[in-house]
């Protein structure tokens, strides 16, 4: 896939900006601070409807405006797709796909794919367990569009089952409270055990790829390991199964959660584990090796997802090359070559050799222009 072009009016720090894309390759320089970062964000945001950023649609909208707009023109094996998306400083962000508004927005996910490989990942290894889990969230949406719905299935039951535990927290409960609480119990099972599905057949096929990746880059010195770890037991990852498993572990906690007010069962307490040589990776070794771990991941993820999808997603490296010792910078503009459109931000020129430099199209940023 292709990116062709992209059109932001009133987003982030562009008024209105189009950019034509020339080259496999596109390289965005410019000082911190720019608007580099934004483009990167606004390209994630049509292929995932999701900001790495956890910024809020107000965010997004330039201030003093109520809309911002991203357009783009995305060419395909088969098709070109025009990608509308439509953020409000108050209200609902709406979609269209060539020209059409799309009422289910998982019917927009899929048309455009990409991979974000940011600063911010650095923290997969180090951070908590909820970052981890909204990486791989972030992978299933793209991998199977259905799942962001079922995530936001889950989500709604869990806040409302958490509304409702925070209502009762420390008084005398009811028969009638008790029923209340079997059907929220009943729901958030049922929606749970399918993000627990699905993300346990996602890590199982992203494991092997990532290991691969892994030994390829530290030189079959370190054995990398990824593997789920549900607050569900899994036992044989059939749904009745996981579904009973789920609900016998809430009948556990009951109590505790009573007393707490809050859910303490569920895929959002999830852990994605990340292993070297035995050892929990975040307790391992130098920054260097968790930076391995890392761009191995991301690698992995722009595979899996060309394997599933059947074309390489766009690769966004936003501020990376930076973070990398010369040796990983290597590895991963190698893995590129021309097999992905990538889109690079960077402060200056001297990470890249002058064969990339030639084969680049070079945009300068500054203050939410681009020449």
């Amino acid at each position: 896939m292709f990116l062709k072009s992209i059109h932001l009016r009133q987003f982030r720090n562009y008024t209105d900006q189009k950019v034509e894309f020339k080259a496999a390759k596109t390289i965005l320089v410019g000082n911190n601070a720019q608007g580099k970062s934004n483009l990167l964000e606004a390209v994630e945001l049509l292929a995932t409807l999701r900001s790495h950023r956890m910024a809020r649609d107000r965010d997004l909208v330039q201030e003093g405006e109520a809309i911002a707009q991203i357009n783009a023109s995305l060419e395909r094996k088969d098709c070109v797709s025009d990608l509308t998306l439509t953020l409000r400083s108050h209200g609902r962000r709406t979609v269209a796909l060539n020209g059409e508004a799309v009422r289910r927005q998982m019917d927009f996910l899929g048309v455009l794919n990409a991979v974000e490989f940011s600063s911010l990942d650095l923290d997969l290894v180090r951070g908590g367990p909820d970052g981890r889990r909204s990486w791989l969230d972030t992978l299933l949406i793209q991998l199977e569009p259905v799942y962001a719905h079922i995530l936001q299935q889950y989500n709604q039951v869990l806040r409302q089952r958490n509304a409702f535990l925070k209502h009762t927290q420390d008084s005398a409960f009811s028969s009638q409270q008790s029923e209340q609480l079997a059907v929220w119990d009943a729901q958030l099972a049922t929606t749970g055990t399918r993000v627990i599905r699905r993300r346990e057949r996602a890590i199982q096929r992203l494991a092997p790829i990532a290991s691969n990746w892994h030994s390829s880059i530290s030189g079959s010195a370190e054995n990398l390991q990824i593997k789920y770890a549900p607050s569900v037991p899994l036992g044989e990852n059939y749904p009745q199964q996981v579904e009973q498993a789920f609900l016998d572990k809430i009948q556990q906690r009951a109590i505790a959660e009573l007393r707490q007010g809050t859910t303490l069962v569920g895929p959002h307490r999830d852990e994605i584990e990340l292993i070297i040589n035995q050892t929990p990776a975040r307790q391992y070794g130098s920054q260097g090796q968790q930076r391995t771990l890392v761009l191995a991941l991301k690698l992995a993820e722009l595979q899996l997802i060309e394997e599933v999808v059947g074309e390489p997603p766009l690769l966004l490296l936003d501020d990376v090359l930076a973070e990398l010792d010369p040796y990983r910078q290597n590895q991963l503009l190698d893995a590129i070559q021309d097999r992905f459109q990538t889109l690079i931000t960077t402060t200056h020129l001297g990470s890249f050799d002058s064969q990339w430099l030639d084969s680049s199209q070079i945009l300068l940023v500054k203050a939410g222009e681009i020449s």
